[in-house]
């Protein structure tokens, strides 16, 4: 009888045709998506023509695309694009995305049904880890390493550990699943999950939208995870019933599977968590963080800009205005969720208060355009990392909130909840 394993475990074991493996275990796992952007996939590329290659080893399962420094912001960014291009087109990739198809790659994926449960998934980009909302095991992985997989569809790894997050208790209002993760974060450090899964359950978690879930999930390297993963459920398999572009398999943990820790949090009596500069593990409550003064306010990125991100901030800011002297900007993850947006009158909303809307794109969460910080400004973004010069120039400061903080922030002027409108 095959001994009790995780969730990750099971994922692993099914893709290098093994019935059990352990942790700390090699393997090679076969690969169901390969994915790079504009700023990896030309590194990989080289890597791919290096070790001689023709031809990638499914046209189905190599995904591209050009997010992060698109629409190009300047020559280098257009030069690294055009290698894409062509590769793409040289290949005949089926799964290419660029100009008005390009979207946050992170959003893109799961909205397309390219990515699903029990997959595994690889990115030449550390938040690749976003689809293990959809119980799937992704991760991110390097550009070398990627163009080796577009080769053979293969990967090589070490099983990882896992820990177990519980989260009880019902959620308060105007927190979300940005919030947990922070609290997680906040609380085992940003080296507290070093290659090791991490498995986010409870009751909380089942109540979660899936925007929420990938919020999460996208986080998890934040900690230095491997992965983190959400065992599929009812809400999972809805989202990806008319999506999925092939046969989904789920999996879940046995009950008697081992975890090095397990961590529980009762969220019901939790507030709004906020990440000050320069971490991700510097969180504090919301009423700890009141009161600094911000030039800007960044609602988008793989974390946070999808279409249930977009309405909470909204249903914040209707009717208000943006604080004189602040910079409000939304970002859209794709252009599914842009036209949603539309649709529901939400961008009439955020430009009623006078904010700016940018075409989907990474833009300014790595520091790359439309909306970079000048010395001394201060920014509160929905995004996932707060590093010194992140956004822009080294004396500037990132803080991380959810939607609806970074909303009413905006309107304030400085970092403040809903409840202080």
């Amino acid at each position: 009888m095959t001994k009790p394993q995780t969730i990750t475990q099971k994922i692993l074991a099914a893709h290098c045709g093994k019935d059990y493996v352990e942790p700390g275990e090699l393997i090679m796992a076969k690969v169901d998506i390969a994915l790079a952007n504009d700023i990896t996939a030309p590194l990989a590329i080289k890597a791919f023509h290096h070790a001689g290659a023709k031809e990638v080893f499914d046209k189905e399962r190599v995904v591209l695309v050009n997010d992060h420094f698109a629409p190009n912001k300047d020559i280098a960014s257009a030069k690294q694009c055009q290698v894409v291009r062509q590769f793409a087109k040289e290949q005949h990739l089926r799964h290419f995305y660029d100009g008005g198809d390009m979207g946050v790659e992170h959003a893109l994926l799961p909205e397309k049904g390219i990515v699903g449960p029990g997959d595994i998934i690889v990115g030449a980009d550390s938040h690749t880890c976003t689809y293990g909302a959809l119980g799937a095991f992704a991760s991110g992985v390097g550009s070398t390493d990627l163009g080796a997989v577009m080769v053979t569809g293969e990967i090589w790894l070490k099983v990882p550990e896992s820990l177990r997050f519980v989260y009880t208790g019902k959620m308060p209002p105007w927190v979300t699943g940005k919030d947990l993760i922070l609290l997680t974060i906040g609380d085992i450090g940003v080296d507290g999950a070093n290659y090791r899964a991490m498995e986010f359950t409870g009751e909380a978690i089942r109540s979660l939208p899936m925007d929420e879930r990938f919020s999460m999930a996208n986080m998890a390297v934040e900690a230095g995870a491997k992965n983190g993963i959400i065992a599929p459920d009812e809400i999972t398999m809805e989202y990806v019933q008319n999506r999925a572009l092939r046969p989904v398999k789920t999996y879940a943990s046995d009950a008697e599977a081992h975890y090095v820790s397990e961590h529980t949090y009762d969220v019901s009596s939790l507030e709004p968590q906020v990440a000050m500069p320069p971490s991700p593990e510097n969180v504090r409550p919301l009423s700890q963080v009141r009161h600094v003064h911000i030039d800007q306010s960044v609602i988008g990125s793989c974390t946070n800009g999808r279409i249930g991100d977009l309405r909470l901030a909204a249903q914040v800011i209707k009717g208000r205005q943006v604080a004189s002297g602040v910079r409000l900007i939304v970002i859209p993850a794709t252009p599914l969720i842009y036209r949603q947006a539309m649709d529901e009158g939400l961008l009439a909303v955020f430009l009623d208060a006078g904010a700016v809307i940018g075409p989907p794109t990474c833009g300014p969460c790595l520091g790359g355009h439309m909306g970079i910080l000048a010395p001394g400004e201060v920014a509160i973004a929905t995004t996932n990392r707060n590093f010194t010069g992140r956004m822009g120039h080294p004396q500037s400061q990132v803080y991380l909130a959810n939607p609806a903080v970074a909303a009413a922030s905006a309107v304030v002027g400085r970092i403040c909840g809903p409840e202080d409108l």
